[in-house]
């Protein structure tokens, strides 16, 4: 099993900046992928990243070149740094690891971005 604990969302305007985090229970290099999806009110959860044990990188389509995922192998934990966010950014956001075919949700953090 693998415990995910998120932490960094808020409240930031338009144009500003937020970094998110996420911490795992097990060590990172045991988990085939790690990533990051939204949800917003009255929408389905989507994809913002994602990135697998090779490295591969995956964004989602209306984030791309302002959103980063990155990872800490010793810190057990990886990061969504968002710049140049926009109100269509707020929405819960949650991190994910998949692990032997099963996959673990954090609880979710709070991005709101207000104009």
């Amino acid at each position: 099993q693998v415990q995910l604990v998120e932490s960094g969302g808020g409240l930031v305007q338009v144009g500003g900046s937020l970094r998110l985090s996420c911490v795992s229970s097990r060590s990172i290099a045991d988990i085939y992928e790690m990533g990051w999806y939204r949800q917003a009110p009255g929408k389905q959860r989507e994809l913002v990243a994602a990135t697998s044990y090779s490295g591969n990188v995956n964004y989602g389509d209306s984030v791309k070149g302002r959103l980063t995922i990155s990872r800490d192998d010793a810190k057990n934990s990886w990061y969504l740094q968002m710049n140049s966010l926009k109100p269509e950014d707020t929405a819960v956001y949650y991190c994910r690891a998949t692990l032997r075919g099963y996959e673990y949700w954090g609880q979710g953090t709070q991005v709101t971005v207000s104009s």
